[in-house]
């Protein structure tokens, strides 16, 4: 037998798998999504006006979205959200209080989870990182993270978390009353 149907027959169950495999690697090509891939918002589709300033942290994408109060200005921020849904709190809210420098205390039931965990001073070990935005909602803050590894993932325990020059940023853009939405 002669090397050449073999080589044919090799080349031609190469060229047939490929052929085959082709138009489900072009199908994927085209479905798939980066789920971390931003999405544009329109502050209309939220809110009424944009009031001081307007942000909408938009989980399913992880982004947060910033409009200043002119519609002059707007910003997108990579973020981490909530690990799980259940630890997601949407709906309207606003920035009540800011701080730099936050210390961290662990909420009642990070303390059923981890009864080891004790408060954080201001500082690299620290969970919120160098700025905070606290919201209405008790326990739920837009803050930095000292632990880049986390933006763009599932990854905290309800708030929103920024990388630590974005949160400055932010911080800087949103006066006490901006107005914020999570969804």
């Amino acid at each position: 037998m002669s090397k050449t149907p073999f080589l044919s027959r090799r080349s031609f169950v190469a060229s047939t798998a490929a052929a085959l495999s082709a138009p489900s690697i072009l199908r994927a090509q085209e479905t798939i999504h980066n789920i971390s891939s931003f999405r544009r918002q329109d502050w209309r589709d939220h809110f009424e006006t944009l009031g001081v300033a307007t942000v909408v942290a938009d989980t399913s994408s992880r982004a947060l979205h910033f409009w200043n109060a002119d519609d002059t200005d707007y910003r997108v921020f990579p973020t981490s959200v909530p690990r799980t849904d259940e630890l997601t709190k949407r709906g309207y809210t606003q920035v009540v209080r800011k701080k730099i420098g936050p210390s961290w205390t662990p909420t009642p039931s990070q303390i059923e989870r981890d009864p080891e965990l004790k408060p954080i001073a201001a500082g690299p070990d620290n969970p919120l990182g160098t700025h905070a935005m606290y919201l209405d909602w008790p326990a739920y803050i837009i803050h930095g993270t000292h632990d880049t590894r986390k933006i763009g993932r599932r990854s905290s325990d309800g708030c929103i978390g920024l990388y630590n020059p974005s949160i400055e940023e932010l911080f800087a853009l949103c006066p006490v009353g901006t107005q914020v939405r999570l969804i």
